[in-house]
């Protein structure tokens, strides 16, 4: 068991929404407790009852000291990595409530399992704050976390933050004027708060739910969500749409494991210089990691390549499904930040950072152009981008190249001093309804990694010689896209105007609504004549009304809707009423000049299959998991 122990003049707390499905009963009213000892508390994997006892004992102690002898227990999930079970949790922290009223002690109860709003004033004392550790005597030593050297370094680091324009002049961000560019702003004060933690839910995850997109997977680690057929169809599409682009740009495509030694030299060096929190996995007494990203197995790939400089740049590939990264629970969050996610990694192997500089700014286009094809426009997100005070004395004019393709001013982290890998990395970053800030295209030049996996080439004299890496996501993690349409059409929502995936990620593109039972088959004749041209088509044929079945359509954003009857029946659909849901209106159109359109429209993009079956009447109702 952790626990934060405060000792506060006045702590007040009010529940405001239930977290979890299990969550305590409460009243939702303000409480205010005076001259009390709070004790934020993390139950963990193996608290039991004796571990409660402990506590009990420790606090009379406190109580001694402090002269105060009323106690809040408050539930606190974000002390620990390794939390017990909601159901277990309860037991113990009741049992921690038990053992203090039975020595004599005020206990104030709250409810486990919701969001609240807290606030408190902590007493100024030497022992006012008081972090406590407790755990069963006879517990198993859990292996320790591994925490990476560049992640420790991030909790410390201090950088210098600027405004780069489009000429590479740098503006310390207490003096630039941001009035013309709010976003930025935001992005300016996420980066430099560090706060990665969410108080609130996110729109995008009732969205997701409410859309049969997916959900969280309570079965399962938190940070892990399971797809729906709409969401699985959505993210397929993305993850193929993304490696069509890396193939056209001239990427190679690999497969490479998932779980690596961690005592092999190469990572085991290399992971401390990746700001990131690992999975442990024992296997046959020996200790593995599960892989964060496709660097390991790329570069361990180009380690036993025989390169020479004609070859370079060599493009490697990979669409990592899964990539791990054990995140912070309080950081963890519907689909903008998971514990596994879809990662689609190409590294460049170049041979100097000439060929660097040139081929740095291929990938910046095929990001920004991969991006708009999903469905971001420019101004969805902004450009943050992290050097060392060196490589921009040396690179200036590089940088501001890079700039200028973005098109306006960027964010800038620069360090006197390099503490990782690369001395230059761009991210996209998209502003969310709760101003977080959450990267989606990304790109390195690393100077460290060839080196350390070593990776050679034989240059034009038949000289050995060591490359540079280039590290790029054109999208960014395919979860983290779908995250931020759906945050972006929240914004869209709430401003009045009407929501709606891009085209060619609809689930449903088109939806045809008989009147009645007797024109199912007008129906089913129109939809062979669309569904050959690979456009998705389905049949709304439940006993409801027509009024229902149109709005159920507009709940589920389908672009086109049509309504067939006898109207239609009798001109033989030479034409028929299409609701065009991107323009708010009714069009009468051929189903030759509809099917044209939305061929049209979503050119040059993966198709696939309506992913339920094309009869409403024989769906499940997957959306009824989340409500």
């Amino acid at each position: 068991m952790k626990i934060l122990q405060l000792h506060c003049d006045l702590v007040e707390y009010q529940p405001i929404k239930k977290e979890i499905a299990s969550a305590e009963e409460a009243p939702l009213e303000q409480v205010s407790v005076p001259n009390s000892i709070l004790m934020l508390v993390s139950v963990e994997e193996g608290d039991d009852e004796s571990v409660a006892k402990k506590v009990a004992e420790d606090a009379a102690k406190t109580s001694k000291q402090l002269g105060c002898d009323s106690f809040i227990v408050y539930p606190y999930a974000h002390l620990s990595q390794s939390l017990a079970s909601p159901k277990k949790a309860m037991e113990v922290l009741k049992s921690t409530e038990d053992a203090l009223k039975s020595l004599g002690f005020k206990v104030h109860h709250v409810p486990f399992g919701w969001n609240k709003a807290l606030s408190m004033k902590v007493k100024g004392h030497p022992l006012a704050e008081q972090s406590k550790s407790y755990a069963q005597a006879s517990a198993t030593v859990k292996p320790k976390e591994v925490v990476s050297e560049a992640l420790k370094a991030e909790d410390t680091l201090r950088s210098q933050w600027f405004v780069i324009d489009l000429d590479g002049n740098l503006t310390p961000v207490a003096d630039y004027n941001f009035a013309k560019n709010r976003h930025l702003e935001k992005l300016k004060n996420y980066e430099t708060a560090k706060v990665r933690s969410v108080q609130q839910i996110p729109p995008h995850v009732t969205l997701m739910k409410k859309l049969g997109i997916a959900d969280y997977e309570p079965a399962s680690d938190p940070g892990n969500v399971r797809y729906y057929p709409k969401g699985r169809m959505i993210k397929s599409l993305l993850e193929r749409y993304v490696t069509q682009r890396v193939l056209e740009y001239g990427g190679v495509e690999v497969e490479t494991p998932i779980m690596y030694d961690l005592e092999h030299p190469s990572l085991a060096s290399y992971l401390n210089r990746f700001p990131a929190r690992q999975y442990l996995v024992k296997s046959d007494e020996k200790e593995y990691f599960l892989r964060f990203a496709a660097c390991f197995g790329q570069f361990l790939i180009a380690k036993d390549i025989p390169l020479t400089y004609k070859q370079l740049p060599l493009k490697l590939y990979e669409l990592t499904r899964y990539s791990f990264r054990r995140e912070k629970s309080g950081e963890l969050v519907g689909l903008r930040r998971l514990r596994a996610f879809t990662m689609p990694d190409c590294h460049a192997i170049v041979r100097d950072m000439d060929q660097a500089r040139e081929e740095f700014p291929k990938r910046f286009e095929l990001s920004q152009s991969v991006l708009r094809n999903i469905g971001f426009d420019d101004g969805d997100y902004e450009l943050a981008i992290r050097f060392t005070e060196a490589f921009y004395k040396e690179n200036r004019d590089f940088i501001a190249s890079i700039i200028k393709m973005h098109g306006r001013p960027a964010l800038v982290e620069m360090w006197k001093e390099r503490f990782f890998y690369f001395v230059l990395k761009w991210e996209f970053n998209f502003i969310d309804n709760l101003d977080k800030a959450s990267a989606l295209s990304t790109d390195q030049i690393d100077i460290e990694n060839a080196q350390r996996y070593g990776i050679q080439f034989v240059d034009e004299s038949g000289a050995k010689q060591t490359p540079i890496i280039l590290h790029n996501s054109p999208s960014g993690a395919i979860e983290r896209c779908i995250f931020g349409l759906l945050e972006k059409q929240a914004r869209v929502q709430k401003e009045g105007k009407t929501p709606m995936f891009p085209l060619w990620l609809s689930p449903t593109q088109v939806r045809l609504i008989p009147v009645s039972q007797m024109f199912v088959e007008l129906c089913e004749s129109t939809m062979n004549s669309i569904e050959p041209k690979g456009i998705r088509v389905d049949i709304d044929d439940r006993e409801e009304s027509v009024g229902k079945r149109i709005r159920d359509a507009e709940r589920e954003w389908v672009p086109y809707v049509i309504v067939l009857g006898e109207k239609e029946a009798a001109r033989g659909a030479s034409t028929v009423p299409v609701r065009v849901r991107a323009k708010g209106t009714q069009l009468e159109m051929s189903i030759e000049e509809l099917s044209d359109e939305i061929v049209r429209e979503t050119r040059g993009k993966p198709a696939s299959y309506v992913p339920l079956p094309k009869y409403l009447s024989k769906r499940p109702n997957f959306e009824s998991i989340t409500s």
